[in-house]
């Protein structure tokens, strides 16, 4: 009998809040006094998610891929990032079968632009909604995020080889 080639992988991102920069999440501009600081948009779900696809297929992480050092990610879009790691998984015969991911903040309240993360997200890995799974919760002001110094996010990828 041949046991099915699946993958799993994990991944987290945070990032401290600031002044003057836009608050994007799933590649939503959610509407805040502050953003995430990073050398791209910051968006910590986005991250997260790559980094779970990354590590299922043994690739490395989004630092080795996307350095820090480069400027050509300077505030790019990290949906364009994950639709490079999309494209690579497929590249190496991979094949997403579902993503849950969890953000962490204590504000703003995020519940209301799931929806919108979902969709952009799923498109960005061209995986239908219904294998994407974004939550968030807080951490009932504990630590940097109840403290509201920053926002996190953790993720889960199951991936599986044609």
């Amino acid at each position: 009998m041949t046991i099915p080639d699946f993958r799993t992988g994990i991944g987290f991102d945070s990032h401290a809040l600031g002044p003057d920069r836009r608050l994007v999440l799933g590649g939503v501009e959610v509407p805040h006094d502050r953003g995430l600081v990073g050398h791209s948009d910051g968006d910590v779900l986005v991250h997260a998610i790559m980094d779970a696809l990354l590590g299922a297929a043994n690739l490395g992480d989004k630092g080795q891929h996307f350095p820090s050092s480069d400027d050509q990610y300077r505030d790019i879009s990290s949906l364009r990032l994950l639709e490079s790691v999309a494209e690579q998984l497929v590249s190496h015969a991979w094949r997403i079968s579902n993503v849950d991911a969890t953000m962490l903040a204590q504000r703003p309240r995020l519940g209301p632009f799931i929806p919108e993360m979902k969709t952009r997200t799923a498109a960005s890995l061209s995986l239908v909604e219904e294998r994407l799974s974004i939550k968030v919760t807080t951490t009932d002001y504990l630590g940097f995020v109840g403290r509201e110094e920053g926002i996190a996010a953790v993720a889960i990828a199951t991936i599986y080889r044609l």
